[in-house]
């Protein structure tokens, strides 16, 4: 009988392989860094971080200036994706998306990190404590992570900009920018910070908002949620080694084949076995495995070049504003070089 399920896995997962291979056929285009909108607007995905040596990581894309404070007030539970989340509003009147749990960490080093060499974050904060009024009774997920006094520990806020609302998602295997070098750079991205949960839904593109190079307003594409991120690299069990967890992400393996015009990483890798009890997740999950896959050298060295332009002690900022002890803002920032080091050799 067991013979018999391991045959039967096999297949099944031979059958996704298979299906899922057209998709890593991309096409390499001319490097851009805009496309142009079917309604005669702009598609921006990165724009030259021409600062990349004096941005500040410790406060990310919101700077200082925009860094929460004061009072926060309940507004709503948000349900969307897999983490608890709610929406709170301070005393300014601005919105904030708090997300609670193991993503909150990982996602705000992860957000500066690639904001820092030219994509677009959303501007995450994280906090070791905040208290929110009126807070309800009880919320459908994430109620044992809140105390009786309404006081949350360990959280990201994500704050809502008034110029900018979310259209919609966006593909990777489908979309505007697809052989671009920009695009390449972004896959070398989320295999640099390990980021295996890489479903469309997890990118977002934004309509209304303004950048520096452009005139007017334009639609940005963004990685918008990149919580599961700095562990092992796959979904895993326990899910504290698949993300934020320094001893997994130090051990595991990033540039995984060499070859003449392209390369290969280990991220986004499939997930453990255990995860067959949901098939759903697991080959969706599975399908996913193309993108660390086939990247040219050339793009891949050109965002090494870029991350090579980063301090220590700036990437030492993204994993301090994330809240990690010394020890991990060390260790996680010795992998960010040796991996920056690895793409600048390719």
């Amino acid at each position: 009988m067991r013979r018999i399920l391991q045959l039967a896995i096999l297949s099944a997962l031979a059958v996704t392989i298979s299906s899922a291979a057209p998709a890593a056929k991309i096409k390499n285009k001319a490097s851009h860094q805009i496309a142009e909108n079917a309604d005669g607007g702009t598609a921006v995905l990165w724009q030259n971080p021409v600062d990349i040596s004096s941005r500040n990581l410790f406060y990310g894309p919101g700077g200082k200036e925009h860094e929460p404070h004061g009072t926060f007030t309940f507004v709503e539970e948000d349900l969307d994706g897999t983490n608890p989340k709610i929406v709170v509003r301070d005393q300014d009147g601005v919105k904030w998306t708090v997300k609670l749990g193991g993503e909150a960490r990982p996602e705000t080093a992860a957000s500066r990190l690639t904001w820092a060499v030219g994509y677009f974050a959303n501007e995450d904060y994280f906090l070791p404590d905040l208290r929110v009024a009126n807070m309800p009774p009880h919320l459908h997920r994430g109620q044992k992570l809140i105390a009786p006094d309404g006081s949350l520990h360990d959280v990201r806020l994500k704050r809502h900009l008034e110029h900018e609302k979310k259209a919609g998602t966006w593909s990777w295997g489908e979309n505007r920018f697809q052989g671009t070098r920009e695009l390449n750079g972004l896959r070398v991205m989320m295999a640099l910070i390990n980021n295996w949960d890489l479903t469309d839904e997890n990118n977002a593109v934004y309509a209304g908002a303004q950048v520096r190079e452009s005139e007017g307003t334009d639609n940005i594409y963004m990685t918008s949620d990149l919580g599961s991120t700095f562990g092992l690299g796959r979904l895993t069990w326990p899910m504290r080694k698949a993300r934020g967890n320094l001893q997994t992400y130090s051990h595991s393996k990033f540039i995984s084949k060499i070859r003449p015009e392209d390369v290969d990483f280990r991220v986004p890798t499939r997930p453990a076995f255990f995860f067959l009890a949901t098939p759903r997740e697991f080959f969706s999950k599975l399908q996913l495995r193309w993108i660390g896959k086939h990247v040219p050298r050339a793009d891949a060295k050109w965002m090494g070049e870029l991350l090579a332009q980063l301090s220590a002690d700036q990437i030492r900022d993204a994993f301090r504003a994330a809240g990690y002890s010394p020890e991990e803002v060390e260790g996680f920032t010795r992998v960010v070089q040796d991996r920056t080091a690895e793409l600048e050799d390719l």
